[in-house]
């Protein structure tokens, strides 16, 4: 008899095959409403809620492979969105904020619950975690009527793409939430937030526009404030001010990292969460020309 792993990998193959999908693992543009078939039912509960067991994936992925998979516009204003947000109106989908690294989504669907106003878009390189979303958000605006149209989430290597797909000064807030750590200095060109990145953030963030930060790791929280202090474009937020932003809270405790942390203690026996918040320095002009 085939294996429990087996069956949890070919009832999501399956699924895969059932449902219209670009060769980068994201659903074809243009293709109608997707109901739920045969072959996702397996996958989902009894609310149509995916069942995390099906997604499992490995931790850690190197974001400086070379990904010919990823599908990616050559400017900003050639992506659709509409497939992403269909109930919202066409003049009104404009992304304000990012969850990068967003894992199996609790702070993406949390933000859009806070910021109702707000398009908020999830953003993951491994494939398996990103359609997780994908059925979670479906879920939710099904279950909740006129809920959740602001939430959507998108497959791609955020540290190769994304000013392709975001306009100028376009940000209102970036989130890194519990990123790899990649502990050995060989591999810190890989994090998330380096000298280079930080600029191509700056780039796409809006004036005072919020860049938001938290791991168990205490070195690499460290790294974050050295390397975003240094930086020209960002200007760190007091606590007093961190200590108000609902956002802050949303991220301490709603993504499945967090809680994770609080239960087992992560990277730190104690379990303790390191958190710093950035603003965009609206005196200083952005390092990085525009590239269209």
């Amino acid at each position: 008899m085939p294996s429990t792993k087996r069956k949890l990998k070919t009832a999501f193959q399956e699924h895969m095959n059932s449902v219209p999908m670009e060769q980068d693992g994201t659903v074809k543009k243009g293709s109608e409403p997707l109901g739920i078939t045969s072959a996702t039912k397996v996958m989902l509960d009894e609310k149509n809620y995916p069942q995390k067991r099906f997604f499992r994936s490995r931790a850690h992925c190197n974001p400086l492979s070379h990904n010919d998979g990823f599908k990616y516009p050559l400017r900003p204003n050639e992506y659709d969105w509409s497939i992403h947000y269909p109930e919202v109106a066409a003049d009104k989908r404009t992304v304000r904020v990012l969850d990068i690294g967003m894992g199996f989504g609790g702070l993406t669907v949390d933000l859009a619950k806070l910021m109702p106003d707000k398009l908020i878009l999830g953003m993951e390189i491994r494939a398996k975690v990103c359609e997780y979303v994908r059925l979670r958000v479906d879920a939710l605006r099904a279950e909740h009527v006129g809920e959740y149209q602001n939430a959507s989430c998108l497959r791609t290597n955020c540290m190769r793409y994304l000013p392709n797909f975001f306009e100028k000064e376009s940000m209102d807030k970036i989130f890194f939430c519990f990123p790899d750590p990649h502990f050995k200095a060989k591999n810190h060109r890989r994090r998330i937030v380096n000298d280079n990145l930080l600029t191509e953030y700056s780039y796409i963030m809006a004036p005072d526009a919020l860049l938001y930060t938290i791991t168990d790791v205490k070195e690499l929280h460290d790294w974050h404030v050295e390397k975003c202090t240094s930086h020209p474009g960002f200007e760190r937020v007091s606590d007093e001010e961190c200590e108000r932003d609902p956002c802050v809270q949303s991220m301490l405790v709603k993504t499945e990292e967090g809680q994770k942390v609080a239960r087992q203690g992560g990277h730190n026996t104690k379990g303790e969460k390191y958190f710093a918040v950035f603003r965009k320095n609206k005196d200083k002009p952005c390092l990085m020309a525009s590239i269209f």
